[in-house]
This record gives C-alpha cells, sequence and structure tokens, in this order.
C-alpha cells in the first residue's frame, strides 16, 4: 500500500526536527537490510534521503549520478555494495550516526 503524500511529509517534518528520530530511521533502514528485509531498507533508506540530504545533493557528494541512486534505492533497486557503503559513509556523516557491526556471541 502506497503511503499517502500527507504522511510522507508528517514523517519529513518529523526527521528535519527531531535528530533522535532521523538517527532512528537511519539505523532501522540498515537493520533491515541487515536481517534480510532488503526491500523495505531501500524504501526507507529512499525515504531517509528524500526528506534529508536529497537525492540531488547525496548524487554530487557521493559522485554518483542522482537517477542512479534513485534507481539503486527504488523498488525494484539493487545497489552494488560498494556503491550502498558510499552512501551510508555520507547519510553517517549528516546524522552523526556511527553504525558498526557487533558480534553477540
Amino acid at each position: 500500500m502506497p503511503l499517502t503524500r500527507d504522511f510522507k511529509q508528517t514523517v519529513k517534518a518529523r526527521i528535519a526536527r527531531d535528530p533522535k528520530f532521523r538517527a532512528a530511521l537511519l539505523i532501522e533502514a540498515v537493520q533491515e537490510m541487515l536481517t534480510g528485509d532488503v526491500e523495505v531498507g531501500r524504501a526507507v533508506l529512499r525515504d531517509y534521503i528524500n526528506a534529508t540530504v536529497g537525492f540531488e545533493k547525496l548524487a554530487r557528494e557521493t559522485g554518483t549520478p542522482a537517477k542512479s541512486l534513485m534507481r539503486m534505492f527504488s523498488a525494484k533497486g539493487n545497489p552494488r555494495a560498494g556503491n550502498l557503503f558510499t552512501v551510508l559513509k555520507r547519510l553517517q556523516k549528516d546524522t552523526g550516526v556511527h553504525l558498526e557491526v557487533v558480534n553477540e556471541k
């Protein structure tokens, strides 16, 4: 079910005013990917990018064309690991969030 414009605008406004929410959304996107729900992770990242840095600015900062980034994070996108990690590195810098893998043995 597609999200309504009002809902997306509400989320965008919350991201803009609430750094904790912004960080939690980025963490959730990566967590979804790590647990195997790549489609949901990509969708959350796409919304996150739209609400924060935007695809045009992200393109300039990563050296990847905006249309390629949009395609990577589309419903049928399939980003290469190198491109995904370049984007995540940039988004971490933007939010101040530092993502790391922890072994919980």
